[in-house]
């Protein structure tokens, strides 16, 4: 290949990923399109749900609040993390204050013997957190779990 068409494929290269970025973004910012996601958290790992606010957090800043609804379930151990005192807590009201909605698993409850009054304020209580997450991928949300 010669230097002059090297540099050809070179410059179409970086044309088509520039073009491809440009269209990512676009399409990310596509005001008449509005997301579903649906974040699923079955354990108590205070990095994990770190980790799953940064992400929400991030989604509702670049999507925009009016662009993208956001909610994370949490049953198993991810129900310590929606406690009143939890350590994620503060967190959370930022959270919920964004739109976000937080949603426990009413069988974890059950079995833990927690009530709608230990939750942090905000916190709504499904009949179960897998029923929760099924009904949302039936209804077309995406699934992500952290």
């Amino acid at each position: 290949m010669s230097t002059k068409n090297f540099l050809i494929s070179a410059a179409t290269i970086v044309a088509l990923l520039a073009g491809g970025t440009a269209l990512a973004a676009g399409a990310a910012k596509d005001p008449t399109k509005k997301h579903h996601v649906v974040f699923q958290l079955n354990d108590a790992d205070e990095a994990r749900w770190n980790m799953a606010l940064n992400n929400v957090n991030i989604m509702m800043k670049t999507l925009g609040k009016e662009n993208v609804e956001i909610a994370l379930v949490a049953n198993g151990g991810g129900l310590d993390m929606l406690m009143f005192d939890s350590s994620v807590k503060n967190r959370l009201g930022d959270s919920i204050k964004m739109g976000i909605t937080f949603s426990a698993c009413g069988q974890t409850m059950a079995a833990k013997k927690v009530t709608a009054k230990d939750l942090y304020p905000g916190v709504q209580v499904v009949p179960g957190g897998n029923i929760e997450v099924m009904e949302k991928q039936e209804a077309g949300w995406t699934y992500l779990k952290i």
